[in-house]
């Protein structure tokens, strides 16, 4: 038993050996095979736990982060995933419209003649889903966004009716701020609430606007105050959303070449960024009320400095309505005309002889009400959007401002090129926001549909030639233009009551007397001479402008006598300049 069992023993070591010796061929490829699966089944679930971990682990971590974060910290991070919000949002508006319009001129309208009422009617519809679009877009983004829009309101002239009256609402559009912001805003800047700060303080904003609330407050000696209280996030997020805008707008010029305006923000992203500057802004406020002191009608509310940072403003309350508010103008009794030649007389003085121009004049930052005269007073809300327009371009304006009133075109030339600007003509209808007819001397304040017509048809069809004016000229002259376009537009709104173009050249007239005097020496100490030579320059212009108007109307009236006697006859264009 015992031998036989040795036997058997000897026998499996033998057949072990053989088999460790000559291997089974497929043995090693089985084997190799299983272990491949092991680790390739190791290697799927090292892969699905790092996974899982990353979708679980990376919230967890933020959300610990964000737990213990401070407040202005969690702010910073709230506003890095909204800026992603933004720009998508803002992308989807582009591209919303850009398809619209492309299926509403290439699909809907395709084969329908332009001056149909189907076409019309359906391009109507088109610019209003656009513009609603923007509306919407604006305010969800808040911010910039809104200001870029109320920008667009003054262009009334340029764009269709359906963006002018849907994008009014912007004017009055902004983000309503809960307390709890308010008050941290306070704390972080004056380490005070407001109630510590004020007698009295409502939580409950009278105005806002689209980078800050106005609340009303008391003092503790009892004056009445306006609170602006900046958006507590805004300074925070204006990198973003500029970097969003120059990313946007790169995209539409690789879209389409020709519209390139990533340049005027670039050159504008400074003076945007001094106006989330409040400091900046009551030092802007003190300057202005002190260089148009001599309007006694125009009112600058009084900074309180204890009040106010970087972020906060406080001023002087003052009542009033918005300067587009006809029905109430009138009913207080005051006229619209002697409002309207205010307006333009205030800005107009700082455009052709301070030249530190208020930016941004649009109806909410005007307000009229009864003077001490029981006229017409102007009160300037919002000197945070400033631009400066050194001595020597407003010579140059002042006297382009002059030559275009009385149709001088060598001057038109002469000036523009002074102002860095080769397209004279383009550049002065530009300047004007009208046609300009070198064969008459006046300018109606409000265009005529074929006037309407043909500043559209310029807007599109002579779009680079634009372009090339405005990077042409001196860049103050951007903010510049947008302020001359909304004094217009106001002044349309009041009816047109005044010579505009006028007023304005008699105001750049009165600029360049008052700017030579002030640079002649010794004698511009005395006020008599000053007042003397601007005196003498008005009236050389009035001299000049009646004596063309009086030269015009008897060539037209001894034309007419020719031509009603049969001594002459009169082709189309001879009879459209006499009318």
């Amino acid at each position: 038993m015992t031998g036989e069992s040795s036997r058997v023993l000897r026998l499996c070591l033998h057949h072990m050996s053989l088999h460790r010796r000559y291997p089974h061929p497929g043995s090693s490829l089985q084997t190799t095979r299983s272990f491949s699966s092991l680790r390739e089944g190791k290697r799927r679930g090292l892969l699905w736990k790092t996974l899982v971990g990353i979708t679980v682990g990376l919230p967890v971590a933020v959300g610990v982060q964000y737990a213990m974060s401070d407040p202005r910290d969690r702010r910073k991070m709230r506003i890095v995933i909204e800026g992603f919000g933004r720009f998508c949002r803002s992308l989807s508006v582009g591209i919303f419209i850009s398809a619209d319009y492309w299926w509403t001129t290439n699909v809907a309208l395709r084969g329908l003649d332009e001056s149909s009422p189907s076409y019309l009617a359906e391009m109507s519809a088109c610019h209003r889903r656009a513009a609603e679009c923007m509306v919407e877009g604006a305010v969800r983004n808040g911010g910039i966004y809104i200001k870029l829009g109320q920008g667009l309101c003054s262009f009334n002239h340029l764009l269709p009716p359906e963006y002018i009256h849907t994008l009014q609402i912007l004017e009055d559009k902004a983000l309503n701020r809960r307390y709890k912001e308010v008050d941290a805003l306070f704390q972080e800047d004056f380490n005070k609430n407001p109630e510590q700060l004020f007698k009295k303080f409502d939580y409950e904003p009278i105005a806002a606007a689209s980078l800050a609330q106005v609340h009303k407050a008391q003092l503790f000696n009892g004056t009445s105050v306006a609170v602006k209280v900046q958006y507590i996030d805004l300074r925070d997020r204006f990198d973003g959303d500029i970097r969003t805008l120059e990313i946007l707008l790169d995209i539409i010029k690789f879209m389409h070449p020709s519209f390139g305006f990533r340049w005027v923000l670039k050159d504008l992203k400074g003076t945007l960024a001094q106006e989330l500057d409040f400091e900046n802004e009551a030092r802007n406020s003190e300057r202005c009320a002190e260089e148009l002191k001599h309007l006694k009608f125009v009112v600058v509310p009084k900074v309180f400095w204890e009040q106010t940072s970087k972020r906060v403003l406080t001023a002087e309350f003052c009542n009033g309505c918005k300067i587009n508010n006809v029905e109430e103008i009138q009913r207080q009794g005051l006229s619209l005309k002697d409002t309207a030649d205010k307006l333009i007389r205030t800005f107009a003085e700082q455009i052709f002889y301070t030249g530190f121009i208020h930016a941004d004049p649009h109806p909410g930052n005007v307000l009229v009400r009864r003077g001490p005269d029981n006229k017409a007073e102007l009160v300037l809300l919002d000197h945070g959007l400033y631009e400066y327009l050194s001595q020597r371009d407003r010579v140059a304006l002042c006297k382009l401002w002059r030559s275009i009133v009385l149709r001088d075109e060598a001057a038109m030339e002469k000036y523009s090129s002074a102002l860095g600007v080769k397209e004279y003509f383009l550049f002065c209808e530009m300047l004007l926001q009208r046609p300009i007819n070198m064969r008459e001397l006046g300018l109606s304040n409000i265009l005529s549909r074929e006037e309407t017509t043909y500043m559209r048809k310029m807007a599109i069809h002579r779009f680079e030639g634009i372009m090339q004016v405005l990077k042409s000229m001196p860049r103050p002259m951007l903010l510049v233009f947008r302020n001359i376009n909304t004094v217009r537009s106001i002044n349309i709104t009041l009816g047109a009551p005044v010579d505009r173009y006028f007023i304005m050249a008699k105001s750049a007239v009165r600029g360049w007397g008052k700017i030579q005097a002030e640079s002649g020496g010794m004698l511009p100490r005395f006020w008599l001479f000053r007042w003397l030579r601007t005196t003498w320059e008005s009236f050389k212009f009035e001299l000049a402008l009646r004596s063309e108007m009086a030269t015009m109307n008897l060539t037209r009236s001894f034309l007419n006598l020719l031509s009603y006697f049969g001594l002459i006859s009169l082709d189309a264009d001879m009879y459209e300049y006499l009318r």
